[in-house]
Formats: C-alpha cells, sequence, structure tokens
C-alpha cells in the first residue's frame, strides 16, 4: 500500500522510459506525506491497442489504490500534484488523469500479516 498503476499508450514511453516515470510518479506520491516511502508501489501498463473517445488519441490514466483514512481533500492534492507532474512531463498528451480508490483496513492483507 499505496499501489499507483499508470495505464497509458506505449508512445508514451517514446518521450521517457519506463523508470523514469514510475521514478516521478514515486517521488510526488512521497513528497505528499500521505505514505511511508518503502510503501510506495508503481507499476506501468504501456498498451499498443486502445481507444480513447473511439480514436487513437494518447493517453496516461493513473489507478491509485490507498488505504482509507486520508481526507478528500488529501487524495484531491495527490490528484492534482500527480496529473500536474504527468501534463508536465508530457504536454503534447491530450488525456491526463488519475482516480484514487480507498481500500478497507479489514479487509487488506500481505504476507507480513500471516
Amino acid at each position: 500500500m499505496p499501489h499507483f498503476v499508470m495505464d497509458c499508450s506505449e508512445s508514451v514511453l517514446k518521450s521517457h522510459d519506463e523508470e523514469f516515470i514510475i521514478e516521478q510518479i514515486h517521488l510526488v506520491a512521497n513528497s505528499t506525506g500521505l505514505f511511508d516511502e518503502g510503501d510506495i508501489k508503481v507499476r506501468m501498463n504501456p498498451f499498443q491497442k486502445y481507444s480513447v473517445g473511439n480514436k487513437r488519441e494518447n493517453f496516461i490514466h493513473v489507478f491509485a489504490h490507498i488505504i482509507q483514512g486520508r481526507t478528500t481533500e488529501q487524495k484531491a492534492n495527490l490528484s492534482q500534484q500527480v496529473v500536474s507532474k504527468l501534463v508536465t512531463m508530457f504536454p503534447d498528451i491530450p488525456n491526463i488523469a488519475i482516480n484514487i480508490s480507498d481500500f478497507e483496513k479489514a479487509t487488506y492483507c500481505n504476507r507480513a500479516m500471516l
């Protein structure tokens, strides 16, 4: 926890490599102070085939999954910071977005909790 999964058109990787993009999302998430740095997980899914509004238009969408307990304002700030960073990095990509989903502490389990 938290997990940041970035779906994007494959051509996004022509501007920056995966490692750099992952690092930048990690840095933004860490800068918010909402998470322990060692807990932040970032992954990418570049797509060759996709449709955006029935067109082949480049896109980036980050799906953030975080444990419940943050305020709406904290989550809105996180969203704005991630999108702002990506817009700066990819000024020519017309579709950049993020959504944040909370998951319940009561139903979360990882290996260390067994």
